[in-house]
């Protein structure tokens, strides 16, 4: 079995056949999946799609592009939800931070304030971390070691950077997902022998980020088996043997898988 630890089914690219989209999926062994929480406007409909269906959870948090629309009181609402298995996708991304200077010192100060606060309500609750870290690896890693202490998450579509590694002693996993096969994905080629197996999970992030060789195709979880297979190659392991280690990864992190 494999589990995709991220992959947007609330999007509404699959309003029109998300029963195919999973029945595809289980035909290649993927058979759970977790919808993590990036926009409010969508987290009603992942709530009913973990209802529908008995494979699927998801989390609650506001990615940063979202900060300004952070509502913790309409997150609470859903965080004791049966199916809910972390907090997030929160984190920050400075990749399209605006042009002036004092913009883009407001706008990373309320990433961080709405950051930090995802981070302590996971850590009230007992939850595990969805982290997006984008183009602010130093910063993430500055506010996870002040605040997060051991209290575990996974880095969402981890991108290379060695320093984070060091978060693996402290109960953070690493997702990888379609980019592992870009073409471009060198750098992480060459991290990715240095995460210690038991602390790697897959991830799709569908519908983006599709991996080769369907890049510019909606992304669905049945492509975890194409990450599946790199990284059986990168390690010089079966893909069995990575399917294995990846779901009891993933459900060491997110308690309620099990």
């Amino acid at each position: 079995m494999i589990i995709d630890t991220h992959c947007h089914l609330d999007d509404e690219r699959y309003n029109d056949d998300i029963d195919e989209v999973l029945s595809r999926a289980k035909e290649h062994g993927i058979e759970r999946f977790i919808i993590p929480g990036a926009d409010p406007q969508t987290l009603k409909r992942a709530v009913e799609l973990s209802e529908e269906y008995s494979e699927i959870y998801f989390s609650v948090g506001v990615h940063p592009y979202d900060a300004q629309n952070y509502d913790k009181n309409f997150l609470k609402e859903f965080v004791s939800h049966p199916k809910c298995v972390a907090i997030g996708e929160c984190g920050l991304d400075y990749f399209r931070l605006p042009e002036n200077e004092e913009a883009i010192i407001k706008e990373k100060a309320l990433q961080k304030r709405v950051f930090i606060d995802q981070i302590e309500w996971a850590k009230e609750l007992g939850l595990p971390l969805i982290v997006h870290v984008r183009e602010s690896s130093n910063d993430c890693l500055e506010l996870l070691e002040e605040y997060a202490g051991e209290m575990g998450g996974v880095l969402h579509c981890y991108n290379a950077n060695e320093s984070l590694l060091k978060l693996s002693d402290k109960n953070f996993y690493y997702g990888i997902g379609g980019v592992l096969t870009f073409k471009n994905a060198k750098k992480l080629i060459n991290v990715y022998p240095k995460i210690p197996n038991d602390r790697i999970i897959i991830e799709t992030d569908a519908p983006y980020l599709t991996p080769h060789p369907h890049r510019g195709k909606r992304n669905e979880p049945m492509y975890t088996q194409i990450v599946a297979e790199k990284m059986a190659n990168l390690s010089e392991s079966s893909y069995a043997d990575v399917a294995k280690r990846t779901t009891i990864n993933a459900k060491k992190l997110f308690l309620k898988l099990n």
